[in-house]
């Protein structure tokens, strides 16, 4: 499957999943107009690729440093689809990194750890 690039803009983060080395990372701020509409087609991509997906050690980059509440409901939505890849044999390791001192962005992956156990969370803070 080709990879998925999407430039980060002021308001959506940028989307770098490189398919073929397993790597998908999500960067920067996240409060597009629709979000809805901004992550379908990220989903619907990640979705079909992780079908193909048998035995596969996936590191997906998280470095959100704001994210609105629709994004949130997407964000869920990509989290959803990696937890069940892990449960159905994958290895799926997320690194969640974050400003040490933002207490929004930790309660936010403690909360997908909480809801997403097939997954392994690594929480990784950041100085500033």
């Amino acid at each position: 499957m080709e990879n998925l690039f999407i430039a980060a803009t002021a308001t959506s983060p940028e989307i770098d999943f490189r398919f073929d080395k397993n790597v998908l990372s999500l960067q920067g701020e996240s409060y597009p107009e629709n979000a809805a509409a901004f992550y379908a087609p990220v989903i619907e991509r990640l979705n079909v690729w992780l079908g193909g997906c048998v035995n596969a050690a996936i590191t997906v980059e998280v470095t959100l440093t704001y994210f609105n509440s629709s994004s949130t409901k997407m964000l869920f939505s990509v989290f959803d689809a990696l937890d069940r890849a892990a449960s159905s044999g994958n290895q799926v390791q997320v690194n969640w990194y974050r400003d040490e001192e933002d207490e929004t962005i930790l309660e936010f992956g403690e909360e997908l750890q909480t809801d997403f156990t097939a997954i392994r969370f690594n929480d990784c803070p950041v100085a500033t």
